[in-house]
């Protein structure tokens, strides 16, 4: 083997050790391979959420709606009792408790092969969740918005969902100036898997939070550059469904957002993501489908390089 060769050899070695990343996740013992993305259905149980807000107010539709989820091939279902659209109105600890406990069981009851995660910023809304049957912690404030959730994360031993995210719901919108919004980014979850790692909390996923304290242009630079997110060596999760940034670009309302949505996800897969978060299940898993059918051919040579 020549030198160049050798070189060559070690620079793939180290760019496949520097982007290696976790591709399972263990939720309760049982293993999920993140090889082939997998979908989270969204299950908002909250009257003012920005496209489904109130569409699932009773028991039977709030089960019903699970059940198409888990039909058309949800791996996880992401119950939220909070609404973190711009501008939400705060509710008790006791109001949120409410209104996702009854859900997580109702779920765990019909569907118990169906992972839940618990949607929430609040370490005792995550703990209570955990406890009623969830597998998982969703948190957009990445452990900025509740001192206690990254030690009740540790103490449930469950996989954690990071997000990043500046302010509070109400504030986000005022901070979107960045030095560099990607170094920014990055250098947050740096910091915040460094603390989650310290505490020995070791399924992690990263989400870069698209839509909060980010402007339309910025959420577009993300995903152009989502790969780069690799290098924490974390899973992706990739959070687009029928958000401002789809609906503002192609002049429509968030209820005409859904092809918007599966062309974004789409790039989401291209670029790395292996959790597509979204409220229509059955084309995300097309797109994760097809996404995978092209990826499953990147490394066989064209047919034009075999004729000389």
């Amino acid at each position: 083997m020549n030198d160049n060769s050798i070189m060559t050899s070690m620079k793939s070695t180290f760019e496949n050790n520097l982007f290696s990343t976790n591709k399972t996740l263990n939720l309760h013992g049982r293993l999920v391979d993140l090889r082939t993305p997998k979908v989270m259905g969204i299950l908002n149980v909250t009257p003012d959420s920005f496209y489904d807000g109130n569409q699932h107010s009773t028991e039977a539709a709030i089960l019903a709606h699970a059940e198409k989820m888990v039909r058309e091939g949800a791996t996880f279902i992401d119950v939220g009792g909070y609404s973190t659209r711009p501008g939400a109105e705060e509710i008790p600890v006791a109001e949120e408790l409410k209104r996702v406990l009854s859900v997580i069981k109702g779920i765990r009851r019909n569907f118990p092969e169906t992972f839940i995660s618990i949607d929430t910023f609040r370490s005792e809304v995550a703990r209570a969740a955990i406890e009623e049957g969830a597998h998982l912690i969703n948190d957009v404030s990445g452990g900025s918005l509740d001192e206690k959730m990254f030690e009740t994360v540790a103490s449930l031993r469950v996989p954690y969902i990071l997000m990043h995210m500046r302010g509070t719901p109400a504030t986000m919108t005022q901070q979107t100036n960045y030095e560099n919004l990607l170094k920014d980014i990055i250098d947050f979850f740096h910091q915040k898997i460094n603390m989650l790692h310290q505490l020995g909390v070791k399924d992690i996923v990263v989400d870069p939070g698209f839509g909060f304290a980010k402007t339309v242009d910025q959420n577009f630079e993300i995903l152009n550059h989502l790969e780069h997110f690799k290098i924490l060596g974390k899973p992706i999760l990739a959070g687009l469904s029928r958000k401002s940034m789809i609906w503002r670009s192609l002049s429509v309302t968030p209820d005409e957002a859904l092809n918007g949505t599966t062309s974004l996800n789409t790039i989401a897969l291209l670029k790395g993501a292996g959790i597509l978060r979204v409220h229509d299940v059955k084309e995300a898993m097309e797109a994760v489908t097809l996404t995978n059918k092209v990826l499953d051919h990147k490394s066989v040579s064209s047919p034009l390089t075999t004729y000389h």
